[in-house]
């Protein structure tokens, strides 16, 4: 199953990776482009273009990262502790099969493998923070905006 899940997120990276391309192109040329040529001091569409596209070029150098740390990921199926590769239930996401992926990259991601609803978070993360290092049973509490919570893990694959 995890498999399937870094499968999934890498086709998901790559997808991401692609659109981002085409618009650091589009950026790149608006940058370039003979009418993005400042008229005044005022005229600062070149710059604002160049400004866009070094952003964009920032982002694929990320994605392209994050695709070879999945793709060097290694999958462990048995966890005395949470670590990368971690799939973790907490006890109050048991009714609804939720789970959370500890990855290198790629937090926020959702997706359903077996009747389970993953949701991918990274160490950088509070919820990957508060998680990294525990065990089952052990509790955790996360900041999360202006509330906490608190919870206990009751599944670790």
């Amino acid at each position: 199953m995890k498999k399937l899940l870094i499968q999934k997120v890498i086709s998901y990276l790559q997808q991401e990776l692609s659109i981002l391309l085409e618009a650091a192109e589009n950026a790149h040329l608006a940058a370039t482009d003979e009418q993005s040529v400042a008229e005044t001091q005022y005229d600062t569409l070149a710059i604002e273009a160049s400004y866009l596209a070094e952003g964009q070029s920032r982002r694929v150098l990320e994605l392209s990262q994050s695709i070879v740390l999945f793709q060097k990921l290694v999958i462990k199926e048995n966890f005395l502790t949470i670590s990368l590769g971690a799939l973790v239930k907490l006890a109050q996401d048991e009714e609804n099969s939720h789970w959370f992926f500890l990855a290198p990259a790629a937090a926020g991601f959702k997706t359903s493998i077996e009747d389970k609803n993953i949701t991918v978070v990274t160490p950088n993360a509070p919820m990957g923070k508060a998680l990294l290092g525990k065990e089952i049973d052990d509790d955790i509490e996360v900041k999360l905006a202006t509330q906490y919570l608190t919870d206990s893990i009751i599944a670790i694959e």
